[in-house]
């Protein structure tokens, strides 16, 4: 007899951010004071037009069948206006399909470029669901890794030196998730040039687009290298810029063959994302940005908040993230260090240190491809986050 689970699916792992968020919630609600800084969530309610678009919806009868599997074709266009106007590259709709969330144009993308065998270039740290869905498409991630020296950007040197002839497509993610670092522009022009030399895809996830700092803006790689839009998938969402996380809707923009070929295996998959909260991501991509803008101010509080109290831990260095809601400090100079009669070693054995003694639950580099990190959210209310900082302090100290 063979195993009860197939193979493929048992190779898996569970999402190390989801887990590290449902042991934090498990504990909060059996009463424990646990502060959560796993989940890449903003703690905004959804803004009111769009839960009204939503309840609207919600008593139409048209939305109360199936669509098309695609998407619905206001929203398509509204996604292909949106792109347009807030990143400067230009599509028409027939080039979108909306998705259940990000995560499945992730795998959509993936499933739809990869023979079994292609490599694909994965910058690390990277986001713990990239290598697993390249692998359910039987791809093989090949991590490319940059540390805080470099603030975690990849160079060119470093991709070309990890290119084989099995080679087929670069992941790219800037504003980045888990680091918070966003690439210059100079830095992506450089490497989609490179790409495109070489004949690669590139999936370039930019789901942060919004949440930059400062002077800091985003730049999408086929705006900047225009010859490379043909080898280029675009995976996007509003979950990070509406918090809209529990919504789920996402969108993958590409090539038109590359895109009809994605709709027919979600007609397959789930058909129709769920209408009424299309519509309700319809209202939101079609609205203007002053949600996130009043989002930005909190998360830039937060940022410059969190970064000041990890860099005064002994042994902690955290790099200023300058996108996304995340601080990526390098944890390596607590280690050996004995603490409450425990001496960790590796970040995976700290984030159950700080978990078990003061209640603060992190996520360890390890599920980023880059032991001797945490991932730290800073989406979380102001007086949870000092608290919960100063108790890893006061740990640490």
């Amino acid at each position: 007899m063979g195993s009860r689970i197939s193979a493929r699916i048992g190779a898996i792992s569970e999402s190390a951010t989801l887990a590290v968020d449902a042991k934090a919630k498990a504990l909060k609600a059996a009463g424990r004071p646990v502060i959560g800084f796993g989940a890449g969530e903003p703690d905004f309610p959804t803004p009111d037009y769009i839960v009204e678009a939503a309840v609207a919806a919600a008593r139409d009868p048209k939305n109360h069948r199936y669509s098309p599997a695609g998407g619905l074709p206001e929203l398509k266009q509204a996604i292909a206006d949106k792109t347009k106007r807030d990143s400067g590259y230009e599509i028409e709709a027939s080039q979108v399909l909306v998705t259940n969330g990000g995560k499945h144009a992730v795998y959509n993308a993936f499933a739809t470029l990869l023979d079994p065998g292609d490599e694909v270039l994965l910058p690390a740290p990277y986001w713990t669901t990239y290598p697993e869905t390249i692998r359910l498409a039987g791809g093989v991630p090949v991590e490319v890794f940059a540390d805080e020296s470099q603030n975690y950007s990849v160079t060119v040197e470093q991709l070309e030196a990890a290119r084989t002839p099995k080679t087929k497509a670069l992941l790219f993610c800037s504003p980045s998730n888990p680091t918070g670092a966003v690439d210059s522009p100079e830095t992506i022009a450089a490497i989609g040039r490179w790409a495109l030399e070489h004949d690669l895809w590139v999936i370039t996830d930019e789901i942060y687009e919004h949440l930059t700092y400062g002077d800091v803006r985003a730049t999408s790689i086929p705006v900047a290298v225009p010859e490379l839009a043909d080898k280029t998938v675009v995976l996007n969402g509003v979950a990070k810029t509406y918090a809209m996380t529990g919504w789920r809707v996402g969108w993958m923009i590409g090539p038109k063959d590359v895109i009809k070929a994605a709709t027919n295996l979600q007609s397959h998959q789930t058909s129709n994302v769920c209408n009424i909260a299309q519509r309700a991501a319809l209202a939101a991509v079609s609205g203007d940005l002053s949600a996130v803008d009043e989002m930005k101010v909190a998360f830039d509080r937060r940022r410059r908040t969190m970064v000041r109290m990890l860099n005064e831990i002994p042994g902690v260095e955290c790099p200023e993230p300058t996108g996304a809601f995340y601080a990526y400090p390098s944890v390596k100079g607590v280690f050996g260090r004995e603490i409450n009669g425990r001496t960790p070693t590796t970040s995976a054995e700290l984030a159950d240190l700080i978990l078990d003694e003061v209640e603060v639950a992190v996520v360890p580099g390890e599920a980023f491809g880059a032991p001797g990190y945490l991932r730290l959210s800073y989406a979380l209310g102001d007086d949870d986050l000092s608290e919960g900082l100063g108790r890893i302090a006061k740990l640490l100290s």
